[in-house]
């Protein structure tokens, strides 16, 4: 974690937290702080909730229990253990813990969800959950255990242990008791008033921050794409005609525009297109010829998560909602993570298809009848083996993002009793995305291998100067192969090379040559 220890850089209002901010508090370190209004929002939700408890309303969350114990009343004598009762109960989750940007990302977001005022959640609970950010105590929260409905309730849960001195955190390096990290970092536990374990507990806060990293990614594959599949349409000898923006503006889906015009963009200046510019192959595999309608569709697809993305970081997900301004305090169901969950699948049938296509061109790289190259992508085929086998891990990372593919918004079963009767399963989306974007990224580094020894294999014909550069930065990392080697630890560099975003900022460089 890098920049721990820097000036306040992100101040929360509860209204215009940003993807990009997400990333830069949970994978950069940016410390964090209230604003001055969402403090005054917390302040107000708060004093409606203890003058309720005070004159001991029926209110569910803050004088009953939760669940399908909404009946059951609770004393206002009770109501602090009721909070800790809740978050020990609640902590169920099982598997290996969450990466620590994870995490990081829900605590963020959740506070943030807070500072809406809608919450009633104590101001200290916000400002605890601020310190563990900004001191990188990291909650030890296990992977698996939400389904996504009444918020993630298993993984918040191991986050407020935390907070009452309680449960495991990483800290330093190491796993640590919660309340040794909170003590030697100067920190003392939270005494939870009434409805504060609710308000940790409740929201769709790990799901959106899960989904905010994830959006991250998809983007830099997105640029990714395109780099590779240029580099693919040199080495195959493809046509740059597919990519004219004449087409794409009969059409105008806006990502199938923009992946077109950054295709054609990259291969500008090719001498290797230049070379067959009068050949006799009219038309090209649909790999090649469709890849700018598929990487489009698959781009329109992700940019449906980040618009829901774009309410749900600043939304209540609370239950229930506490209305200062018209003192209401009103149960319903903004926790249901059914808004990510849909989304989240549609952003993984946009990953699947992206690996998916960029398998079909590196196979036809491979196959000699297929591409005029040689066959494996080297020169002593039978002796050599060459690049055979990238496919063969290309096509099981597709497979396995097929599987992933599968919509678990789709599936349900009822918890507590039958009152929680419809599960969104969206922490379950938010995994397999998590899943789906690590397998994308092995995938184009495998087709950018073969891309990269396919246009070696032309020499000297030269690429485009944009798609050169990616063939360069490819050659900065990993050689030419002439003679078959391990090829394991090239291909693990060739992942960092895209998980960097190396290629990515090339494709960033691609503008359109035509006016759109």
């Amino acid at each position: 974690m890098r920049n721990i220890g820097r000036a306040l850089s992100i101040t929360l209002d509860g209204q215009s937290l940003k993807v990009a901010d997400v990333v830069r508090v949970a994978r950069h370190g940016e410390r964090v702080s209230l604003g001055p209004e969402a403090n005054m929002r917390l302040k107000a939700a708060r004093d409606l909730v203890d003058r309720l408890v005070a004159e001991n309303r029926v209110v569910y969350g803050l004088t009953t229990g939760d669940g399908a114990l909404k009946n059951v009343r609770i004393p206002p004598a009770d109501s602090r253990q009721l909070q800790r009762n809740l978050l020990m109960s609640h902590a169920v989750g099982v598997g290996p813990p969450l990466p620590k940007e994870v995490v990081r990302a829900g605590m963020l977001v959740r506070v943030n969800q807070f500072c809406q005022g809608a919450s009633g959640v104590s101001p200290p609970v916000a400002e605890r959950l601020i310190d563990l950010l900004n001191h990188d105590i990291c909650p030890w929260v296990p992977e698996k255990g939400s389904l996504g409905a009444s918020g993630d309730l298993a993984p918040s849960a191991h986050v407020g242990l935390v907070l009452i001195g309680d449960g495991a955190v990483w800290w330093k390096g190491e796993r640590r008791p919660g309340r040794d990290a909170l003590r030697d970092a100067g920190l003392e536990p939270i005494e939870l008033q009434a409805k504060d374990a609710l308000s940790v507990l409740n929201g769709t806060h790990f799901m959106t921050g899960a989904a905010s990293l994830v959006l991250d990614d998809a983007h830099r594959l997105l640029l990714t794409a395109d780099v590779v599949a240029a580099l693919s349409v040199e080495a195959l000898r493809g046509s740059r005609t597919a990519f004219d923006p004449r087409i794409h503006r009969a059409r105008p889906h806006p990502g199938q525009v923009a992946s077109a015009a950054r295709i054609f963009a990259l291969t500008d200046g090719s001498g290797i297109a230049e070379s067959h510019v009068l050949c006799d192959r009219v038309q090209d595999a649909y790999s090649l010829r469709c890849a700018a309608q598929v990487h489009g569709a698959c781009a329109d697809a992700i940019d449906y998560l980040r618009r829901v993305l774009d309410v749900e970081l600043n939304a209540g997900t609370d239950n229930p909602l506490v209305f200062a301004a018209d003192e209401a305090v009103l149960s319903g169901g903004n926790f249901h993570g059914e808004p990510l969950a849909i989304a989240l699948d549609a952003a993984i049938i946009g990953l699947s298809e992206l690996g998916s296509i960029s398998e079909r061109r590196l196979f036809r790289m491979l196959s000699g009848f297929l591409s005029e190259l040689p066959a494996f992508l080297t020169r002593h085929s039978g002796l050599d083996s060459g690049y055979m086998l990238l496919q063969y891990t290309a096509a099981a990372l597709v497979t396995d993002n097929q599987l992933l593919a599968m919509p678990a918004s789709v599936h349900s079963l009822p918890t507590s009793a039958d009152q929680e009767d419809h599960n969104s399963m969206g922490w379950h989306s938010a995994q397999r995305a998590r899943q789906a974007a690590t397998n994308l990224e092995a995938i184009l580094a495998l087709e950018a291998l073969g891309a990269a020894q396919g246009i070696d294999l032309l020499s000297p014909l030269k690429p485009g100067r944009l798609t050169g550069e990616a063939h360069a930065a490819i050659r900065e990392t990993v050689p030419s192969l002439d003679h078959d080697r391990v090829l394991e630890p090239e291909i693990q560099v060739a992942i960092d090379l895209v998980h960097s975003g190396k290629l990515a900022r090339i494709g960033e460089l691609a503008r359109p040559l035509v006016p759109a």
